[in-house]
């Protein structure tokens, strides 16, 4: 039995396929405290970035990861507090193998390095609620579930419910005596083109 084991993975390793694409897509981002003490708006930025994509054909199995820039943050009374990050996600898939439109599930973890733009913002003048100062973590890490679908193995099409599980903002009071920290969450609509 241990011999067929064997020889069905080398199998089916052999016949895998790895694709290269190029991802990009909007990004629809915002941010929950851990209490009510700011009102997070939501604000659109963008994600682009190469992609690869292992999968094996019959069994509909495979993995893809990307290196994406990736805009994201919150708003405070139409005011963008964006940061611009490098996202690596890396996701189990599963797809169904149907003609011409093939739909897929992935899921996975991202991790997130902030690259530029400010760490820290002063909203005083923007807000009158009890906070004075926002500051964006250099790393953040989370989950990834999508649902999409592939047209004619050339294009995949999905939608992205990004879930912070690391507290990526610290919002702090006007004495600076207490801080709250927030979770960054995104849906990102993407496009895929691979050749």
């Amino acid at each position: 039995m241990l011999a067929a084991a064997v020889m069905l993975v080398a199998v089916t390793t052999a016949q895998a396929q790895c694709r290269f694409g190029v991802k990009g897509g909007v990004n629809i981002a915002s941010v929950s405290f851990d209490r009510h003490v700011l009102d997070a708006e939501n604000i659109t930025g963008f994600h682009v970035g190469p992609m690869l994509e292992w999968n094996i054909p019959l069994l509909g199995l495979g993995i893809d990861g990307a290196v994406l820039y990736s805009q994201r943050g919150f708003g405070v009374r139409g005011e963008s507090l964006r940061s611009d990050y490098i996202d690596v996600p890396v996701n189990a898939k599963f797809k169904f193998g149907l003609p011409l439109i093939s739909p897929f599930l992935a899921a996975g973890p991202y991790a997130s390095f902030r690259v530029s733009s400010n760490k820290s913002w002063d909203i005083s003048g923007i807000t009158d609620q009890v906070i004075r100062q926002v500051e964006a973590q250099s790393f953040a890490a989370g989950l990834n579930f999508t649902a999409g679908a592939e047209v004619m193995d050339v294009v995949q099409v999905g939608l992205t419910y990004s879930l912070g599980l690391t507290d990526n903002y610290k919002a702090f009071d006007r004495r600076n005596v207490n801080s709250y920290s927030g979770k960054p969450h995104t849906w990102m609509v993407s496009a895929t083109v691979f050749f």
